[in-house]
């Protein structure tokens, strides 16, 4: 365990709210922020620790040497941070999606295509292997980008448990979005739903289903970074690469669905903003992009100098 201070603890709850933000569009990975704020390896890390053992440790040593252990002050300042940001921003971003969608895609546009630059050069050894890894992500990515949204949901206590379970394993992932999945499994607006109106029995089984999800993935996807550290960071770059195609403002709805009052989009193409169909509010969305950019720039070196 670290030894940090009461500050360094409300920086890493402010990170915590910036991954909760990114995760609440459908989109933008929070895994990302974490990569670029310097508390991706620590996170998994710290993920890493809790298993049956704690039982024991418990028994043996008390609550204060497990708390430790798990690193829990670390882990604790950060999903505070995400929980706040998720509770207060869930409403108001989709708020801006559907008002201002052009200047929101814009700024996380350039967020992510900054995020591209920092991931990609931590690949210290670019080879085939680092080539076809990064291709393999970059196809992955854009392939679900491309999938259609299952409509007309009504999730039982196992569907709920899954996508808990999916959303928070590509929440973890720089470039995966877990809220896009939850679009993919028709999920998202039934989760933004519960949030909003405090429905406490589907909000505990997706926590069940993303616990579950998160103490299985992360040991997978720690083993493989250890092992497979550039080809799995190559991976990751593709994935971010890919996932470009989805946050791209400009878009041609080609076929949609009406629920309720909402207007679901089923099937969309990206286009350039000279094509848009409308006021492609190109300055705006270029300095929000550039806006984007230059955050993704000063949280890395914030970062850099927290680690």
């Amino acid at each position: 365990m670290r030894n940090r201070k009461t500050f360094d603890y409300l920086i890493i709850t402010l990170k915590g709210m910036a991954m909760g933000a990114a995760d609440v569009v459908p989109g933008v990975s929070g895994g990302t922020i974490a990569f670029i704020s310097g508390i991706y390896d620590e996170l998994l890390e710290s993920i890493n620790t809790i298993d049956f053992k704690l039982l024991k440790n418990f028994k043996e040593n008390g609550l204060k040497k497990v708390w430790d252990s798990i690193n829990g002050n670390f882990l604790l300042s950060l999903f505070i941070g995400i929980l706040i940001s998720v509770l207060s921003l869930a409403k108001l971003l989709s708020h801006l999606l559907e008002t201002y969608p052009i200047l929101v895609w814009s700024f996380f546009f350039g967020l992510v295509l900054a995020s591209i630059l920092f991931v990609g050069k931590q690949i210290k050894n670019w080879n085939i292997v680092t080539f076809l890894s990064l291709g393999l992500g970059i196809a992955f990515a854009y392939f679900i980008t491309q999938l259609q949204p299952v409509v007309g949901v009504n999730p039982n206590a196992f569907y709920l448990i899954l996508s808990g379970s999916l959303a928070i394993c590509a929440m973890i992932l720089p470039g995966i979005s877990g809220a896009f999945i939850l679009v993919l499994l028709g999920m998202y607006q039934i989760v933004l739903n519960a949030v909003h109106q405090r429905e406490i029995d589907k909000i505990a089984l997706i926590g069940l289903g993303a616990v579950i999800g998160l103490l299985t993935f992360s040991r997978l996807l720690k083993y493989i970074l250890d092992h497979y550290r550039n080809s799995t960071l190559a991976v990751l770059t593709g994935f971010i690469i890919g996932a470009l195609n989805k946050i791209w403002p400009w878009k041609e709805v080609l076929e949609t669905l009406k629920i309720g009052d909402k207007l679901l989009v089923l099937k969309d193409k990206s286009v350039s903003p000279f094509q848009y169909a409308g006021d492609n509010q190109l300055t705006y969305a270029i300095l929000l992009a550039i806006l984007g950019f230059i955050l993704i720039i000063i949280l890395e070196k914030w970062g850099q100098r927290q680690a």
